[in-house]
């Protein structure tokens, strides 16, 4: 008899078959992408390594519940209906979040209320005591999410957003998402088989991200810890024989992870948040101007950068796209170079013609992941002089 259950992992826009792909690769059956999540089942243990391994998924969660509502009455029957002694106790605690998608139900912070009410006097009903509530760090977070007239209960097994890693200390004024820089590496088709540039490395996420990638180091090896860990029917024996396994299917890396800032105070960042995720010999991180590199390797050469694109004087963005196009035509001849815009517009000026457009969306920003393939020899390079973008 098998001891696989249903589970629902959510990621950002754009990234649902590259999560898919992670599922499946780690032993996830029945794999079915939606949107902004991927549906899939696996048993106990591999709840664990999902949450532990895999590095486009911002929560992988446990359904538990699934029924239609006409109002918020029947939701609060219907709540109060479920067997939560097997879940939680008078003396632990409870968050719940609510995801609201219908015109009968429009207050999410309503339906989140309604359900810890429905719960908490189940408990009060039966013995007279109740769990609290503690939005911070609960014992059992509990997550609702109604489509039109259909409700689902679920358990968050990650807690925290697995996006936050563990790693980061130390942060620039717009930091990349380490499960979107995370997205965007394995979107390029990074797999640690050349040398790296992250030309604008900020805090080092990108960097931390391809590093891990190039050894297959689980991506929340450094998290404090999920919230499954908390569950009435956690199994630690089981979660430690899970990590060590994980663990030891990490490789050796044979090529060079370096990044640039043109910044004192974001190059010292990186540095620490590099030594925070104990990879600081797979990384190098340099005080450098781009527009005045050259590449550092003779062989092939995988860049993926995160350029600033927020409000800036519009003849200042020309320009600046303008020298990335120009550096990298010049410079980096032997590249395969993918950076992320939401400045749509700026791109035109790059002078050069993307061999890939993926959409994909930095926070709420509509954004593009391009790709440039800057070739190696003469011919090859004016065939791309002949081939730039007609600027507008």
């Amino acid at each position: 008899m098998s001891n696989n259950f249903k589970m629902v992992a959510k990621t950002l826009y754009g990234f649902e078959e590259v999560l898919a792909k992670e599922l499946r690769n780690l032993g996830a059956v029945n794999v079915v992408p939606g949107v902004r999540s991927v549906s899939f089942e696996g048993d106990t243990g591999f709840m664990y390594k999902a949450n532990i391994c895999l590095r486009t998924a911002i929560k992988i969660i446990k359904p538990i519940a699934g029924f239609t509502i006409r109002d918020e009455e029947e939701l609060y029957k219907k709540i109060y209906a479920l067997d939560w002694k097997a879940y939680l106790s008078t003396n632990e605690t409870l968050a719940v979040d609510a995801t609201v998608h219908s015109e009968k139900f429009t207050h999410a912070l309503y339906i989140a209320q309604k359900t810890k009410d429905a719960i908490v006097d189940k408990f009060r009903d039966e013995s007279g005591q109740r769990p609290s509530v503690d939005l911070k760090s609960p014992d059992l977070r509990i997550n609702i999410h109604i489509q039109k007239d259909q409700c689902n209960v679920s358990l968050d097994s990650s807690g925290a957003s697995l996006h936050q890693r563990g790693y980061k200390t130390a942060t620039n004024i717009a930091p990349i998402n380490e499960v979107l820089a995370a997205g965007l590496l394995l979107l390029s088709g990074w797999d640690g088989q050349c040398d790296f540039l992250d030309p604008m490395c900020g805090s080092g996420t990108i960097l931390i991200e391809a590093a891990m990638i190039a050894c297959n180091i689980p991506a929340n090896i450094n998290r404090k810890g999920f919230a499954f860990e908390k569950w009435q029917d956690f199994d630690p024996e089981l979660y430690e024989k899970i990590l060590s396994s994980s663990l030891n299917k990490t490789r050796e890396f044979h090529f060079k992870i370096k990044g640039y800032d043109k910044a004192p105070s974001a190059v010292q960042k990186a540095q620490d948040n590099v030594a925070n995720a104990n990879l600081s010999e797979y990384i190098q991180v340099e005080r450098q101007n781009f527009f005045l590199s050259e590449k550092y390797t003779t062989k092939h050469l995988h860049m993926v950068f995160n350029p600033p694109y927020g409000e800036r004087l519009s003849i200042e963005m020309e320009d600046f796209y303008a020298n990335i196009g120009n550096t990298l035509k010049r410079q980096y001849a032997g590249t395969d170079a993918w950076f992320i815009t939401s400045n749509l517009e700026a791109l035109k000026h790059v002078g050069l013609r993307p061999s890939r457009k993926i959409k994909v969306y930095n926070s709420h920003l509509e954004s593009k992941l391009v790709k440039y393939a800057i070739y190696e020899g003469s011919k090859k390079a004016k065939y791309q002089d002949n081939h730039e973008a007609p600027k507008n």
